[in-house]
């Protein structure tokens, strides 16, 4: 019996295995693509997109942060159905949430209208986040798997580089506009479409009688929505110690114990307990917050430090970044190769986390005034650690369970990965917001200007509007304010370190699934057609991780 056109279970490193892999992992590169540069083209024409809707601070933010959301929220569910039903068919609904959510995007007259749009394309792209990794590993073991996350992380760099200059480009061309930012995905997102058509294949897993725990998911969006809520107006519209704290912490805090309690009792919940108990997992969710709670959260707020706080064009906030991009892309390759010679993953987590805490220590200290060589090897610093360790901690979870987990695994981390990020922007931008407005007041006050000549200095981003003097003190207040977040930055990736730190040894396993439950797995999804089965024997010298966890699960999983 033939193989199916993708498969690696066949020796690693064999011409044809290889050729058709990267034939099936160029589309889903290009999905990558497509769901990374959503986020970074919109980057740096954020501050020229949100003054020309006359929006605020806080709607900044949350255009940021309702994507985020979305894709957090779904991020699980589109890992569980990738479980339970073809994975291809999933990411080309994926796809086609994401440019419909692309097209209203660019067609939004408000503020509020922008971050309804951002939020249903952000379900499209936590589908393509989490279903790319999903995807990957089941064509690919662990072992090699070092090897394609620095394709992965290429193709990162290259959004993350690429998006911000498209962007800016984009805004400073005058027949183009910022709508285009949305729109230029679009095309992107169909050759991505036609290129899986093409490419990739994958067996149709079917399991009857499963349902979808959306009661779970639903209790998990409410929570963290309502809790995000709360971080962006306290201190603002009401009290730290008010009604309404107490009403939206409260609430936050019971509608994420009832989704604890239903996912212990689901029979398919969308986070699995029992995954997420497991030492691996449940430092890798623990690290992967504290990363995506500083990536994200600094991250967003580098375009808007360049433009409103330095003064340059969107395009040249672009050019600026490119240092970070840099570190991820030469760091996630040379980490990738190292890990697949190897099969050591914990050494470059650890590293990663260390360097990144770092970067935001020296991007902590930046002004409006600091040098751009030194806040340039801030962030090529920020853009090592997290190419060593983002992608690595999905890795880790992805080795410790069997294939028929690996959609849930993997949309898990991915989910706390984003859930983090998403508290990051909010309360990052909250902390901001809110240092911005202090300072503006007492240096219009300091200057003598009165508040008639300031017009909403303090809460428009429309810098244009406004006169000469009030603008200039603008400028040093949003430059002035950043380094404050940043060095907030750093101290949540700190918790990211001792998570690193606490690891156990992994050594990457060379199969596609767990020896105990490959062959039943294999023979059920035709997934590694041919391939030899696998036995105890073979991974008894993998390590203690790998051996723990393949004794540990029943046989015939």
């Amino acid at each position: 019996m033939s193989a199916p056109t993708i498969t690696t279970a066949a020796p690693a490193g064999a011409p044809t295995d290889r050729r058709r892999t990267l034939e099936a992992l160029s589309g889903l590169l290009l999905v990558l693509f497509v769901a990374l540069i959503s986020s970074t083209v919109v980057s740096t024409a954020l501050p020229q997109i949100i003054g020309a809707l006359d929006g605020s601070q806080t709607q900044y933010t949350w255009v940021v942060t309702a994507t985020l959301l979305t894709a957090t929220a779904t991020t699980p569910i589109w890992g569980k159905l990738a479980d339970l039903f073809n994975k291809k068919t999933l990411v080309q609904a994926a796809i086609v949430i994401f440019v419909l959510g692309s097209i209203v995007s660019g067609l939004s007259q408000s503020a509020g209208q922008l971050i309804a749009a951002r939020a249903f394309q952000g379900i499209g792209v936590g589908g393509l986040q989490a279903l790319v990794q999903v995807v990957i590993a089941a064509m690919i073991p662990p072992r090699e798997r070092g090897r394609y996350n620095g394709y992965l992380g290429g193709v990162m760099a290259v959004a993350t580089v690429g998006g911000p200059l498209l962007g800016g480009v984009i805004v400073d061309t005058s027949w183009l506009g910022w709508r285009w930012c949305f729109f230029v995905g679009v095309p992107i997102a169909i050759i991505a479409m036609v290129v899986l058509q093409a490419t990739l294949r994958l067996p149709t897993i079917r399991r009857e009688n499963v349902k979808i725990d959306y009661l779970g998911a639903a209790l998990i969006a409410a929570g963290v929505s309502l809790l995000l809520v709360w971080i962006s107006f306290v201190d603002s519209s009401f009290g730290w110690i008010s009604w309404q704290t107490g009403a939206m912490v409260g609430g936050s805090l019971i509608l994420l114990a009832l989704a604890v309690l239903v996912e212990s009792r689901a029979a398919e919940p969308v986070v699995p307990l029992d995954i997420v108990r497991q030492r691996t997992t449940a430092l890798a969710i623990l690290a992967s917050l504290a990363v995506g709670m500083a990536m994200f959260g600094g991250a967003v707020f580098l375009g808007q430090y360049f433009q409103i706080g330095r003064g340059y064009s969107p395009t040249e906030a672009g050019l600026l970044t490119i240092p970070m991009m840099a570190g991820v892309l030469g760091s996630s390759i040379i980490a990738g190769r190292l890990i697949t010679r190897s099969g050591r993953v914990k050494p470059y987590i650890v590293s990663g986390a260390i360097i990144l805490v770092a970067g935001f220590l020296m991007l902590g200290t930046i002004d409006h005034q600091t040098s751009l060589v030194f806040v340039g090897a801030a962030m090529l610093l920020v853009g090592v650690g997290v190419g060593m360790s983002m992608q690595n901690l999905v890795l880790a979870v992805q080795n410790t369970v069997p294939l028929r987990d690996i959609g849930a695994a993997s949309a898990t981390v991915a989910f706390f990965r984003s859930l983090g990020g998403t508290i990051g922007v909010s309360v990052l931008g909250a902390v901001l917001a809110r240092r911005v407005t202090d300072q503006i007041t007492h240096d219009l006050s300091a200057a003598g200007v009165p508040a008639s000549a300031s017009g909403d200095a303090g809460g428009s981003l429309n810098l244009d509007v406004l006169p000469e003097a009030v603008r200039q003190i603008v400028r040093n207040a949003y430059g002035d304010a950043t380094g404050h977040i940043f060095l907030i930055s750093a101290a949540i990736a700190l918790v990211g370190v001792i998570a690193a730190a606490l690891f156990k040894p992994i050594i990457l396993r060379s199969s596609l699934d767990l020896p105990d439950a490959g062959h039943a797995t294999a023979t059920a999804a035709g997934a590694v057609d041919g391939a030899p089965p696998t036995d105890l024997a073979d991974l008894a010298s993998s390590g203690p991780e790998v051996t723990e966890t393949a004794t540990r699960r029943p046989s015939g999983g």
